[in-house]
């Protein structure tokens, strides 16, 4: 059965900084393309960045120069450091996998989700 548990989402004031992880088991880890996506109260869920298995990484506009994403195989961990988060940031962030590419821009096609962790941005 593949789990995969965030960790690290909190309250942080404008300008601060988060790192979320993303444990992940019951499959080869780097075998897994993963991706952070969000969703805010009302809007629908967003890709924020991806990481394929051979390291490769893209990012949503609004994540470019802030937020980094990356992977550790011999951890099984999935992480995004967050820097210069902003009131718009505030969002409940999901870690997602899929053994196929490219499933990240079809959502509801994705295998395997989190529950999610909530970060809070105050101005």
């Amino acid at each position: 059965q593949v789990q995969l548990v965030e960790s690290g989402g909190g309250s942080v004031q404008a300008g601060g900084s988060l790192t979320l992880s993303c444990a992940a088991s019951g499959i080869p880890f780097s075998s897994l393309n993963l991706a952070w996506f969000r969703q805010a109260a009302g809007w629908k869920r967003e890709r924020v960045a991806t990481i394929d298995r051979d390291g490769g990484t893209r990012y949503a506009g609004s994540a470019e120069g802030r937020f980094t994403i990356s992977r550790d195989n011999a951890e099984n961990t999935l992480s995004l450091q967050m820097y210069s988060l902003q009131p718009e940031d505030t969002a409940v962030y999901y870690c997602a996998a899929d053994l196929r590419r490219d499933m990240f821009f079809f959502p509801d096609q994705v295998s395997y989700w989190g529950q999610g962790t909530q970060v809070t941005v105050s101005s």
